[in-house]
């Protein structure tokens, strides 16, 4: 997927941070907005569990949305049409390829510049960096690198750049400007704030990252 079409927001849904709520009812609200890229994160399912929730979002979400499965490739596989997030110490890109077959969106995590160089000639379709801001969503988080550690990796690859890490839509703007394509966000959306904990709280986060970045799509 070239960086000129790749989308703007990047949801990774993780079902553990909001636990009430079904994963039909999370994808319509993602649809609904316009998000067309979806991860699902479950680090701690099993994978009887995590198949059934990807196959769960891949009827909940129109044809238009890419689904993607952490980690996972062999779950990717036996769901209906997903791809796959890698990260370091995950299956080898082209490992997950070979898998997956030649169609199918792959991503790879990196932290540093000699991870996005030894990425170049991987079998991926895009290449998240970060932590771009401190987060809460990892529990042995990577240093963070910031919006400079940002523009110093985007001279290094022409795949698609999702930044990931503290994302929110009051910075969101200057992660872009900084060389991004895309961002990742897990917490900023899916649990906003403390007072909008509610489900309709969860639309109104995704539109104020839809004026922040100009386009979620």
């Amino acid at each position: 997927m070239p960086a000129s079409r790749f989308p703007r927001f990047y949801a990774i849904l993780d079902p553990a941070l909001r636990p009430e709520l079904p994963l039909a009812e999370l994808a319509r609200m993602l649809a609904g907005a316009g998000v067309r890229l979806v991860q699902l994160r479950a680090k701690q399912a099993s994978s009887q569990s995590l198949l059934a929730a990807a196959n769960e979002l891949l009827s909940a979400l129109p044809s238009s949305c890419s689904l993607i499965v952490n980690d996972r490739a062999d779950v990717a596989a036996l769901a209906d049409d997903a791809g796959v997030h890698l990260g370091q110490d995950d299956l080898p890109p082209a490992a997950a390829r070979e898998i997956l077959g030649p169609g199918a969106l792959i991503g790879l995590s990196t932290h540093n510049q000699e991870q996005v160089r030894a990425a170049a000639s991987a079998p991926v379709d895009y290449l998240a960096f970060g932590p771009i801001f401190a987060t809460a969503s990892k529990d042995k988080p990577d240093p963070v690198v910031g919006c400079e550690g940002l523009r110093a990796v985007r001279s290094l690859t022409e795949k698609p750049l999702v930044a990931i890490g503290g994302i929110t839509p009051e910075n969101a703007a200057s992660v872009i400007e900084a060389g991004a394509d895309s961002v990742a966000v897990i917490s900023g959306w899916l649990v906003p704030t403390q007072e909008g904990l509610a489900a309709d709280g969860i639309p109104r986060r995704l539109e104020e990252f839809r004026r922040a970045l100009g386009r979620l799509d």
